[in-house]
């Protein structure tokens, strides 16, 4: 009997879903390997300011600081780096260095979402409102505490 029964069970192998578990269960498996790597990473970009990259004066002269200068969480958050020749209308050739940071406000965003700062009411048990009791201080009349 458990011959015709295994017969009569169809294999899952080629059915719709089945590879893309495998897939999603390989690719968290690499995540979880490398979770320090990748937070760190969104950390350092999370945590980056201008100031780590260049600097400026008070007539708005900017100075890209050399790359030897600029923190290693710096540079994590470093996009992309440009280097132009401009001319401007009178003739007069000038370099432009354009840099680009990964976008602050999505790696937040991310981050928020990782550690459950944005998960809604439901899926949750966090209150999402906060109950606070105010208590006014007792007024005294004529020496005898009002009650």
């Amino acid at each position: 009997m458990s011959d015709s029964f295994a017969k009569k069970i169809p294999s899952l192998k080629n059915y719709g879903g089945i590879r893309t578990i495998q897939s999603d269960l390989r690719r968290s498996a690499t995540l979880e390997a490398n979770k320090e790597a990748v937070s760190y990473a969104l950390l350092s970009m999370a945590h980056t300011k201008l100031t780590d990259i260049m600097s400026w004066d008070s007539q708005g002269n900017i100075t890209v600081k050399p790359s030897n200068e600029i923190p290693e969480h710096a540079l994590q958050a470093i996009k992309s780096i440009k280097c132009n020749t401009r001319t401007d209308k009178d003739g007069n050739s000038y370099n432009t260095l354009d840099i680009e940071l990964f976008d602050k406000v999505g790696v937040l965003r991310l981050l928020a979402k990782a550690s459950g700062l944005l998960d809604s009411p439901q899926d949750s048990d966090k209150p999402s409102v906060i109950g606070i009791n105010i208590r006014t201080p007792d007024i005294i009349e004529n020496g005898s505490p009002d009650v």
